[in-house]
């Protein structure tokens, strides 16, 4: 189910409780683009499941159903952080999505992103991009211009208004759709089409022109350090600074275990968001979610209901695919083997500074973009580790020496949960590339 911007109401909510405990599995699953999944449904479940939908508002466009794939800064406008908050533009691109027939023609793959300038959507590897102008983007001396924004498609960038983001973006999907069948490919995303072919600068600014948007050509954002996945517990405002529209709320900030949650922690969750917070929950691409406007002393019955509450829980920025036996492709049950590593691991085990993410097999769906570590099931209870992604090049052994490659027998949770628990914990330049 998609939830642009991973938005959604306590009413809502409680909806897809009901469907989970109803149609379903009793779980509801977050995914890593801020949607829900519901697993364990019947083959007659169809037409119930689209009512109960439509009843909530949460299919508001049927045919355009798959192409809804937006991800949004989730603490936009909650703590003062971002240079614009986004969420309003992205509820004007999923209405900008719904009332177009050329929109319907994108893959359920292809993915918006909207980054508030704090630099958090810009790591997701999006299609296309928004990112309100940061304050480094600014001229020496000067504050962000809060009122324009970057959009980047590939190797195309336009700098726009933010109040035009949202059609701008929309053109630059279009422009997609016209490269992908001017190549003769049936690309799905932007990565995939052939070199020198995706879309340019100059097709978005005559677009742009066409439209009336008042548009420059921009340099593509200047890639930064990676930010990393937000930590749960409180987000007070920042001190001195204050987002759109008034004062911020601050927001209160769970996990859930392997991003899946019992209709009673869900339930949960919408109540206090709903009695204590602004009535709202936001769904994050990290499989947590956001309660705005929730007070700090509210986070203790969040954790008594079972989600991570606790910046120091080995469970943040611990994930992994369905695995066994909700998966044909997989060859183990990875949510028990991350399970039993989590807690086979002394004292529970700091977060650690990569995220790890444990597959079924070498597919790998769901990991998250940028450096990790990668756990892969080979079958026989056994499990590749490697350090993916974006690790930068290593100094020569003599400087740095690799930690010694170790074995990773799954049946084996204590040791496995020791080496993982290292390697999380090592500094960049002592971890090894890979290790078996």
């Amino acid at each position: 189910m998609r939830l642009p911007a991973g938005v959604l109401t306590a009413r809502q909510a409680h909806s897809l409780a009901e469907a989970a405990e109803r149609l379903g599995d009793g779980a509801l699953h977050l995914t890593s683009r801020g949607n829900l999944q519901l697993r364990g449904l019947g083959a007659a479940c169809g037409g119930p499941l689209a009512e109960l939908l439509h009843g909530a508002g949460l299919l508001p466009a049927p045919r355009h159903e798959r192409v809804r794939n937006i991800v949004a800064s989730p603490f936009s406008g909650l703590d003062g952080r971002g240079t614009r908050d986004v969420q309003p533009l992205a509820r004007e691109l999923d209405a900008l999505l719904c009332a177009s027939e050329r929109a319907a023609a994108l893959s359920g793959r292809f993915l918006f992103a909207l980054d508030d300038g704090r630099g958090d959507m810009a790591g997701l590897g999006a299609d296309v991009t928004l990112r309100a102008a940061a304050v480094e983007d600014a001229h020496p001396g000067a504050p962000a211009d809060r009122e324009a924004a970057v959009v980047v498609a590939g190797g195309a960038a336009v700098r726009v208004p933010c109040a035009d983001g949202p059609r701008t973006m929309l053109l630059a999907a279009e422009a997609f759709l016209d490269a992908a069948e001017a190549s003769g490919t049936r690309a799905w995303r932007v990565a995939e089409l052939p070199p020198g072919r995706g879309p340019s600068t100059a097709a978005l600014l005559d677009r742009a022109a066409a439209a009336g948007i008042a548009a420059e050509a921009a340099p593509a954002p200047r890639p930064g350090p990676a930010v990393p996945p937000p930590a749960p517990g409180h987000r007070p405002p920042s001190a001195g600074r204050a987002a759109s529209g008034g004062a911020p709320p601050g927001a209160a900030y769970v996990l859930a275990p392997l991003g899946r949650l019992t209709a009673a922690q869900w339930r949960a969750a919408a109540d206090l968001a709903d009695r204590r917070g602004t009535g709202e929950l936001r769904a994050t691409p990290w499989r947590g979610l956001v309660l705005p406007g929730l007070p700090a002393r509210f986070l203790p019955a969040l954790a008594e209901a079972g989600l991570v509450t606790d910046p120091a829980s080995p469970w943040h920025g611990t994930g992994a695919c369905i695995g066994r036996p909700g998966c044909a492709k997989a060859l183990s049950d990875v949510r028990a083997d991350a399970t039993a590593a989590v807690s086979g691991t002394p004292g529970g085990g700091p977060p650690g500074e990569l995220p790890v993410y444990w597959s079924g097999c070498e597919r790998r769906c769901g990991h998250p973009h940028g450096a990790r570590i990668d756990v892969v099931a080979t079958g026989d209870g056994r499990y590749d580790l490697t350090v993916a992604g974006g690790t930068g090049p290593q100094p020569s052994p003599a400087d740095h020496p690799d930690p010694p490659a170790a074995a990773l027998p799954g049946l084996d949770p204590g040791r496995l949960a020791a080496v993982l628990a290292a390697v999380r914990s090592a500094p960049a330049h002592h971890r090894p590339s890979t290790t078996k």
